[in-house]
């Protein structure tokens, strides 16, 4: 049988839940990497990761698991200029939501981009991003992410905690993103989880 359906060669999503219109990209002082464990980097559907890196002109993808040998990696972290830092909660991780990160180097943050426990096992074995300054901020509000569930009610999404750390950042002056930029970059994740629900109902229909 052959399958008719037009896929988007960028987002490897179906033209019709594509969400590349949506994406607006803009640029930041700070650099964004994005540490992809292998198995959600093939997710082509839900994987908001992805979405996070095409709208932020300054970062990148890098997928594994132990990056300790990572060539590229080592000579950012090792970098005189720069102040590179990991998105991790923790007692001793700099809480964006009440202290700022200082800016007097190229500031560079890392997310891992995985589920919890996927994420626990990069870090454990990326001994070079583990003793990096931590950084965190304060939980508001649950997840939207609502047909995945989450390990717990602080965990969120990488395009929502990016989004969390970017008007962090702007409150700062660490960076100045225009506020029309801020208010779309969840455009494209809103649409994928309505996209998926309605999914999901249309499948609890056929199967009544």
């Amino acid at each position: 049988m052959i399958n008719n359906r037009e896929y988007c060669y960028d987002c490897n999503r179906a033209k019709k839940s594509c969400v590349c219109s949506l994406i607006k990209p803009f640029n930041t002082h700070t650099k964004f990497i994005f540490l992809m464990h292998p198995k959600e980097y093939r997710k082509t559907k839900n994987n908001t990761g992805k979405i996070t890196h095409k709208s932020l002109i300054n970062s990148k993808i890098y997928v594994g698991i132990d990056f300790s040998q990572n060539k590229e990696i080592n000579e950012i972290i090792n970098n005189p200029n720069n102040s590179c830092f990991i998105l991790y909660p923790g007692v001793d991780s700099i809480n964006l939501s009440n202290q700022p990160i200082p800016n007097n180097k190229q500031n560079i943050i890392f997310l891992v981009d995985s589920t919890w426990s996927c994420s626990k096992k990069i870090l454990k074995q990326s001994t070079n991003l583990f003793a990096l300054p931590k950084v965190s901020f304060n939980f508001e509000n649950s997840s939207t992410y609502g047909f995945k569930k989450q390990p717990s009610e602080y965990c969120l999404s990488t395009i929502e905690s990016t989004l969390s750390i970017l008007k962090l950042l702007n409150k700062q002056d660490v960076e100045n993103i225009d506020k029309d930029f801020i208010d779309n970059f969840l455009v494209p994740f809103d649409k994928i989880v309505s996209y998926q629900k309605e999914k999901s109902k249309e499948k609890k229909i056929r199967y009544r």
